[in-house]
């Protein structure tokens, strides 16, 4: 089931960013020093909190399992517990982003060849537009909703 995200949820919805940021982007970033020192629960929770209207849960057996945040039609996250990957939560999050949030675009890593891969699948394209993400050297990319006709 996907709800919108609620004061309870900002724990789980903390503990799901932390590690898959920690297990997808350390290997981009090599930074050590931010994925176990800066990027924690407790911050994290802090800066979700600010934007918890814009954020919906997938919840199966009283778990969440993944979560997506979306903002002026743009995903701004999406992330699934490592451990529901490859269970179709995420198509689902997509799914519902596009037809009931009117979500049509996204940035990306552009290094995160498997989330670039997972968008493609999903009815996203590469726009073209890259920019540089804060002072970390690394580029995101601009994904689009194709059209489906």
């Amino acid at each position: 089931m996907i709800r919108k995200a609620t004061e309870a949820d900002l724990v789980r919805i903390a503990e799901i960013a932390v590690f898959v940021k920690r297990v997808n982007y350390r290997r981009i970033f090599c930074d050590d020093d931010f994925s176990f020192n800066k990027l924690t629960v407790v911050d994290t929770i802090k800066a979700q909190r600010d934007f918890l209207d814009d954020i919906w849960v997938y919840e199966s057996d009283h778990i969440v399992k993944a979560y997506i945040h979306i903002c002026d039609g743009e995903i701004k996250e999406l992330y699934t517990d490592h451990f529901f990957q490859g269970e179709g939560i995420g198509a689902e999050l997509i799914r519902y982003a596009v037809c009931q949030e009117s979500a049509d675009h996204l940035w990306v890593l552009e290094k995160n060849i498997r989330a670039i891969s997972f968008y493609e699948k999903n009815g996203f394209k590469m726009a073209g537009e890259r920019l540089l993400w804060n002072d970390t050297g690394q580029y995101l990319v601009k994904m689009v909703r194709v059209c489906l006709k």
